[in-house]
């Protein structure tokens, strides 16, 4: 289904023509008429499926519809970290191009200037506040601001949130608002906790479910079954010869991630860390790095695995197993974004072989076991059942001899066939229903909106000020047409 057959206005269009957005994900499909026609709803998606345009399209078209003459605070959306935030405000900046709508970011870290901007931009009445939870709670005890007039509430990443530990930030903030208003929650999972919380805040929600257990098949998923010191030894080989695209590594805590990035600069590898530690700025920074290239390999923690949508990641390697499913899912989703490919690895050390199965059953696959390099000598069998008692079907051959199919494609094969014969290994770091599911690898890339959809980010990163744009002719461009003189548009989606 295109864009053009919804029931939306023509600045609106205007810009999704604009940024060459034409057929809807299946996720949007479903969703934005559902949301148009004011019900409330709760949608399981996964990153990368398009629901940040799922719900930003119709929010963006009530608010022109509405008006907002009294200067107050309308929607609320709320999300648990702050690029997340930042990801989203550029969407809106690019959706919202032709449209007289106002966004202020809200998120914490900043100095006292951002505190001001983000005040400032709440209490003049910014028609959309995209928050963190804990940020928005100290400005509601400290800044004045007026939530009772919100109409629409968006949480987003709510199984994250409450993962960690927002819970009751959630309902604070939910307390400074009117009952009567529209609520849209959308989930990667839906647990019981979800379920519980969305029937406390949503009222008779229509419920959308697009499947999250089946990666995109555009990734070449494989692993390696290796001993912890071996880890190591593989990076080396994998990062022998330079590479043009940008990897991810994710390990699971913000120590490891330190120690790694550290190690592999010492390999003389372009690497930065991201995690929870880093001040705002530096975050950023890393950020700004790794998108423009400057860096070619960030090391990070989970909290770049949901909500950040960055070009050109070419490979995506988990150091360590990460504990859930479903963070597998969003850690490889990293790679093969839009219509790109990619790759993800996965090392897996004996204590790991039981949550590695539990993620092959997840997803209904057996993940290629690749060789393992010549230099590091032979690995531990995979044998799951045999892993700290975890269940698995196990017995298969020696990593050594993996399934006969080696590495796959580019660098990986020359593992495979030219070992590098790199002496001994150093020792590696420590251990540590009104929809039917439509698989989301099968959305439209094209519509699939991606960060700064063709606008650049706000100067001043934190708390963006309250900002406005107006229709500047693009409905007469789209109609074939002449845009008035002066108006350059947003730049076309590349994606």
């Amino acid at each position: 289904m295109r864009f053009d057959e919804l029931d939306l206005e023509d600045e609106i269009l205007d810009g999704l023509e604009d940024m060459n957005f034409h057929e809807m994900t299946p996720v949007q499909e479903q969703t934005i008429p559902v949301i148009l026609s004011g019900r409330d709803i709760i949608g399981c998606a996964q990153t990368g499926t398009g629901k940040t345009a799922a719900y930003t399209l119709p929010l963006l078209n009530k608010l022109l519809l509405e008006g907002n003459p009294d200067n107050v605070v309308k929607s609320l959306i709320i999300v648990p970290t702050r690029e997340l935030a930042q990801q989203i405000d550029q969407q809106f900046q690019g959706f919202s191009y032709y449209l007289p709508v106002s966004t202020t970011v809200v998120y914490g870290g900043g100095d006292g200037k951002g505190w001001d901007l983000q005040k400032r931009g709440m209490l003049n009445g910014s028609d959309v506040v995209i928050a963190t939870p804990g940020r928005m709670i100290a400005h509601l005890q400290n800044s004045g601001v007026d939530l009772s007039h919100v109409e629409y509430l968006i949480l987003d990443e709510a199984d994250r949130m409450l993962d960690m530990g927002f819970s009751d930030d959630i309902m604070k903030i939910i307390s400074y608002m009117p009952h009567e208003r529209q609520t849209i929650m959308f989930s990667a999972t839906l647990p019981p906790k979800i379920r519980e919380l969305a029937k406390t805040i949503l009222r008779n929600p229509v419920e959308v479910s697009i499947a999250v257990s089946k990666p995109n098949e555009a990734i070449d998923q494989s692993a390696y079954i290796c001993y912890e010191s071996q880890k190591l030894g593989i990076i080396r080989e994998l990062f022998a010869e330079p590479t043009e695209s940008k990897t991810i590594i994710f390990s699971s805590s913000k120590l490891k991630v330190k120690e790694l990035a550290h190690t592999l600069k010492r390999m003389k590898l372009d690497v930065a860390a991201m995690h929870s530690d880093l001040e705002q700025a530096q975050r950023e920074e890393v950020m700004l790095n790794f998108k423009n290239n400057k860096v070619k390999i960030l090391v990070a923690t989970d909290i770049v695995a949901r909500g950040i949508d960055i070009e050109d990641i070419g490979l995506v390697i988990n150091y360590d197993v990460p504990h859930d499913p479903e963070d597998y899912i969003h850690r490889i989703g990293r790679t093969a974004r839009a219509a790109a490919t990619g790759s993800a690895i996965t090392f897996v050390n004996e204590e790991e072989q039981g949550k590695f199965h539990q993620i092959e059953k997840f997803i209904d696959r057996d993940i290629r076991k690749a060789d393992l390099p010549a230099s590091v000598g032979e690995g531990p069998k995979y044998a799951p059942e045999e892993s700290r008692g975890r269940g698995g079907r196990g017995g298969r051959s020696r990593s050594k001899g993996g399934d006969g199919r080696g590495h796959g494609r580019g660098r990986r094969d020359r593992l495979r066939d030219k070992p590098r014969g790199i002496a001994a290994q150093r020792n590696g770091q420590t251990a540590e229903p009104v929809s039917t599911a439509t698989p989301a690898s099968t959305s439209n890339p094209s519509a699939t909106p991606s960060s700064g959809a063709g606008v650049a980010p706000a100067a001043g990163g934190e708390g963006s000020a309250k900002r406005r744009r107006r229709h500047r002719g693009g409905r007469n461009r789209r109609r074939g047409g002449t845009p008035q003189e002066g108006s350059n548009g947003p730049a076309p989606q590349t994606e």
